[in-house]
């Protein structure tokens, strides 16, 4: 597709992603294909706290400005004052921007940001919108993807959107990198907690923003005491430090104590030890697009919150049980069941990890349900990359 003139002469490009860490990684082939577009681009990413994380680890992205927007509904963005908004719109403005692309989910809306970058005098604008933008947004393009009926993965949707002014890239794969001294502090890490990381091992991360995505903790316990006995691998269990109760449930269930980094390891740490791990079992969070960035192998136990953020272009399983009350939005369970996840047996996810790692794999119970197939949109690699090089500059 042709570059739209206007957008052609842009070299001060400002992104907008409000969302978190996954949201932001998942935005990465997009931001690419902005940083690829003319030699001198520049692009900046507006993001919130959590997003920072790794917009600092995305090589498409020049500089990051951290903004927890009133609209976003993030940590800390309900205690904002209109002065912080109008603060903001100064900022935009000094660095004069050419252009400003908003990223968003279907359920939101850009018109928040579109009207904030207006203010900003930054004369190009585009987004997805619902409804009509009319003079918020310089390029419109019609929102078409629904929470019942989503087309495209997240990733596919913001593609799609840069290229609507003619934006592209032949790499479509998530982006994050990783340094050396993130390897050796990891390595030092796990040696300090009993591990080895010239050993092979399986990461467990059992934790998610949201309840309604946790599998239960004691379910990912039985599911890693099986894969000890079955790989004879080390299990390393990572998350945040407030996530440590998940552990010590898990743990209860395991005849064998597993290594525990939860609440030890930066975010390059961890990215560093999910590139070492023959595989990541998880749920739908943060770690699995890290797993898809660095083409680690992931099984994820996959809520039927939003169907749209599957592992992308890696080799995955995604394990879910069909709902009638599917794609809710919701961060508590409204039904209280959890059945989405509760109704998947441990026996399911050992025998995805399995699979996926080409070993034998138990015959399945004939009361266990065959996993849901994986939506990523990629052959299957089961052979795994160098070990800790993958996101390594």
């Amino acid at each position: 597709m042709a570059m739209n003139s206007r957008w052609a002469q842009a070299r001060n490009i400002l992104a907008v992603r409000l969302d978190n860490m996954g949201d932001v990684l998942m935005t990465s082939p997009a931001l690419r294909a902005l940083h690829s577009g003319h030699p001198q681009a520049r692009v900046t990413l507006l993001t919130s706290a959590a997003g920072a994380q790794a917009a600092r680890r995305i090589k498409a992205v020049d500089r990051t400005l951290i903004y927890d927007a009133p609209w976003s509904g993030g940590p800390g963005s309900q205690s904002r004052s209109a002065q912080t908004d109008l603060r903001l719109i100064e900022t935009l403005a000094r660095h004069q921007f050419d252009a400003a692309v908003v990223f968003t989910v279907c359920t939101q809306s850009a018109l928040p940001a579109a009207l904030t970058c207006r203010l900003a005098g930054i004369p190009l604008r585009l987004a997805h919108a619902r409804e009509n933008p009319y003079a918020l947004l310089s390029d419109w393009v019609p929102e078409t993807d629904t929470a019942i009926a989503v087309a495209r993965h997240e990733v596919q949707r913001q593609l799609d959107l840069v290229r609507h002014v003619g934006f592209e890239t032949r790499d479509e794969r998530l982006q994050l990198q990783y340094s050396a001294q993130d390897v050796q502090r990891m390595r030092e890490t796990m040696a300090a907690f009993g591990g080895d990381a010239s050993r092979p091992y399986l990461v467990v991360h059992p934790g998610a923003s949201a309840a309604s995505r946790r599998y239960p903790a004691a379910a990912f316990g039985r599911a890693a005491a099986q894969l000890q006995a079955h790989t004879g691998m080390q299990i390393i269990f990572s998350g945040a430090r407030d996530e440590i109760g998940l552990a010590l449930e898990a743990t209860a269930q395991m005849p064998q104590m597993p290594v525990n980094l939860m609440g030890h390891l930066s975010l390059g740490e961890l990215a560093a030890l999910i590139a070492g791990a023959r595989a990541l079992v998880c749920n739908n969070t943060g770690p699995a697009h890290i797993a898809a960035a660095l083409q680690t192998p992931v099984v994820v136990l996959y809520a039927l919150t939003n169907p749209q953020h599957t592992p992308w272009q890696s080799p995955s399983r995604v394990l879910s049980h069909d709902v009638p009350c599917r794609n809710c939005l919701k961060s508590l369970c409204p039904q209280l069941h959890h059945h989405c996840l509760e109704l998947i047996e441990p026996e399911r996810v050992v025998h995805a990890v399995l699979d996926l790692l080409g070993l034998p794999v138990p015959a399945p119970s004939p009361s266990v349900a065959q996993p849901l197939p994986s939506r990523a949109h990629a052959p299957l690699i089961t052979t795994p990359m160098p070990a800790l090089l993958r996101g390594i500059p």
